[in-house]
């Protein structure tokens, strides 16, 4: 009886503090200049497969708060982040949200810098640990998928497939890059402890800005190496070519098993038609709409940074059908 009403006061408790923010949204929507305003990395292009979803999540949080947000978008290139990052801090604005790819060692004195000036940073997508723990009583928290975790789920979704032991796998990703080859690496370790040999392949700059590329690559790869029974990798604009890959190779749907991450309309039809066995959902429009919120919390409430995993499973032909209509709206 305690238990009941103790999660009967824990219920009432959450819908209260649900309303606070709510009614302060709708009070700060009301104002006549925006609260606050937000500098915020994208990722890759405006509208791209692997950005969509995160851009309407943010713009969400922002038309629901009040907030003034300016859109960064930099093709995945670490070294344009990080002009980006000095581009908003020119700008003075009340906060920045910043994608973790170009490592600790590339931000930390920067964010130092900002915090500095009052400047609220955090981040999405890629984390970045050691800043976090610094300023995370300033509200520098992280909004993503565990990376490792990510890829290990992946992993095993393609073991399920019908990988089995001594079947030769190809894991293509971003593996020059620190923090972000943790996705990658967790794949590899759950196709290896099912035993299967995993050979491995690095997704370049060239590769990451322009994605077409991959496609060639991957045909290659698989003309040379006939024995090779999958494809993984973590890259959502590479999951998205998968079928592309796949038809162009002469492969019919399911004779090579594939694993990757995001739902873009694309890795969708790659779903139900068979050439996408399994892709982890990281849940884009939360890693947008979760930093915006963040920061508002923190300028509003004071509310440190919190470390929010948005990571929910794989989507596979199995379950596909409930989110299609939400993918093809960019919200999933």
């Amino acid at each position: 009886m305690k238990k009941i009403k103790n999660l009967i006061l824990l219920a009432l408790a959450i819908i209260a503090i649900v309303g606070m923010l709510s009614a302060c949204g709708q009070q700060a929507a009301t104002a006549s200049a925006p609260v606050m305003t937000v500098y915020m990395q994208m990722g890759g292009q405006e509208g791209d497969p692997s950005t969509l979803a995160r851009t309407n999540g943010a713009k969400a949080a922002a038309a629901a708060l009040n907030i003034k947000l300016v859109e960064q978008y930099s093709k995945w290139d670490s070294g344009t982040m990080i002009d980006q990052f000095k581009q908003a801090m020119a700008a003075k604005p009340d906060a920045i949200v910043i994608m973790g790819h170009p490592g600790e060692g590339a931000f930390a004195a920067l964010v130092d810098q900002a915090e500095s000036q009052g400047i609220i940073v955090t981040s999405g997508n890629n984390p970045l640990k050691n800043i976090q723990e610094k300023y995370m009583d300033k509200g520098f928290g992280y909004a993503g998928a565990n990376l490792y975790g990510g890829g290990y789920v992946t992993g095993q979704a393609m073991v399920r497939a019908g990988l089995k032991a001594g079947d030769k796998a190809l894991v293509y990703d971003i593996w020059h890059q620190e923090g972000r080859k943790d996705s990658p690496t967790g794949m590899k370790a759950a196709l290896e402890k099912a035993g299967v040999v995993v050979d491995v392949l690095d997704v370049t700059q060239e590769v990451d800005t322009d994605v077409s590329k991959a496609i060639g690559i991957l045909t290659a790869y698989l003309e040379k190496n006939k024995d090779c029974k999958a494809i993984g990798t973590q890259h959502g604009n590479i999951t998205s070519n998968f079928m592309k890959v796949l038809t162009q190779a002469g492969k019919k749907p399911g004779e090579i098993i594939t694993g990757g991450i995001d739902l873009s309309p694309a890795t969708l039809d790659g779903i139900e038609k068979g050439y996408v066995s399994a892709s982890f959902d990281q849940v884009l429009y939360l890693q947008g709409y979760f930093p915006v919120l963040q920061v508002w919390l923190t300028k509003m409430y004071k509310i440190p940074g919190l470390n929010i995993d948005t990571g929910v499973g794989t989507v596979t032909p199995q379950n596909l059908a409930d989110l299609k209509p939400l993918i093809d709206k960019g919200i999933r």
